[in-house]
């Protein structure tokens, strides 16, 4: 039955870690960003962040979306610099119409600095990006 199941595959929708200027606190942050390079809108998006190695495990975050528009992004959270000594995976599941797509995107430990930074799709800034 499980051969039966028909799981498409997710294409135009990121995951970036930017590292933006914060004016309210003055201070540089890392903030992990969705991006929907699609021209459908993503609807009921659930997002389920942690990050893990073989001495450490964070807590889970969840977030939830109840619309991604085509062609936009959204602050998923901000990111502190020790979490880039972990695999940080970011699960995303979302509706495009009536079909479910699930995808998980990984960042392996220490992949997240700015030598890794390059031009995001849609946002006008560089940052980590995982296809």
């Amino acid at each position: 039955m499980k051969k039966d199941i028909q799981i498409p595959k997710v294409e135009g929708v990121y995951i970036a870690i930017v590292n933006e200027y914060n004016d309210i606190y003055k201070t540089q942050d890392w903030n992990a960003y969705i991006i929907n390079d699609k021209e459908v809108d993503l609807d009921m998006v659930i997002i389920v962040t942690s990050g893990y190695s073989k001495e450490k495990t964070t807590s889970i975050f969840r977030k939830k979306l109840d619309k991604l528009p085509k062609k936009s992004y959204a602050k998923i959270e901000l990111m502190q610099e020790p979490l880039f000594a972990l695999n940080n995976t970011f699960k995303v599941s979302f509706f495009e119409g009536n079909t479910m797509f699930d995808k998980t995107y990984l960042f392996r430990e220490n992949t997240i600095n700015v030598k890794a930074m390059q031009q995001l799709p849609l946002m006008e800034t560089k940052g980590v990006l995982m296809k």
